[in-house]
């Protein structure tokens, strides 16, 4: 019997990891000290961009009152602020102006670079009729990063977990941005690059797409390849 086929009428994009990056810049790291005073070997500022982008997996150890601020660090930009500061001090950033100063760096978005294919998708999703929203659990504003490069001509609706109080992978931040866009469950597909979190889209009945969140240069049309695998392009 013949696979019944869905019509996609709307696609839903994560942000980190998926759309945008945020890349190691050897300037950031460059004046960091560790505990001791010396520079920060490369090993150290590898792990520490790590540790700052990790989409999901807690990366170090924290006392109760910090456990609960990254638990919750989606929700209030204040949380997030004091948890990735701590994140930091644990990393190595003894100094709190040195981790401040990267910090600012992490939700500052014009310092995150768009995928190759993120324009590309995006133009053309939009241009084929397409609904197309950006869900990110974070508690900073991306629209900047959008609207710096012209990209925020091709999205429809922005679902921001710190403006709506609820993050991925409950139902409820998914089914706010269906609404929006006014398209059912099972004509969407959610692009992500975390199966815990992106693909509780799931659940709803949506299509789920995961993307690898490798460097830009080493993924340069994950983005396409989901949309064309799903019909959606």
């Amino acid at each position: 019997m013949a696979r019944k086929t869905v019509t996609i009428r709307a696609v839903l994009f994560d942000f980190s990891g998926t759309l945008f990056r945020l890349e190691q810049d050897e300037s950031w790291l460059s004046d960091l000290t560790d505990h001791g005073g010396d520079p920060l070997d490369i090993e150290a500022q590898a792990e520490l961009m790590r540790r700052m982008t990790a989409p999901v997996t807690q990366v170090v150890e924290l006392d109760e009152e910090h456990q609960h601020a990254w638990e919750n660090r989606d929700l209030d930009p204040a949380l997030h602020s004091k948890v990735y500061l701590e994140v930091l001090r644990q990393s190595g950033v003894s100094r709190a102006e040195q981790a401040k100063a990267l910090y600012d760096r992490l939700i500052d978005p014009g310092e995150w670079t768009p995928y190759p294919d993120t324009e590309a998708v995006l133009k053309s999703a939009a241009g084929n009729g397409l609904s197309v929203g950006v869900l990110s659990n974070i508690a900073f504003d991306i629209r900047p990063a959008f609207t710096e490069r012209g990209l925020d001509t091709y999205v429809d609706e922005f679902v921001l977990s710190y403006e709506e109080g609820a993050i991925k992978p409950d139902p409820e931040i998914f089914r706010r941005l269906l609404d929006r866009l006014g398209v059912a469950p099972e004509h969407a597909l959610m692009v992500g690059d975390s199966e815990e979190a992106d693909g509780g889209a799931r659940e709803l009945g949506c299509a789920f797409a995961l993307v690898e969140p490798l460097p830009t240069a080493e993924r340069t049309d994950g983005l396409l390849a989901a949309l064309r695998e799903h019909a959606a392009l």
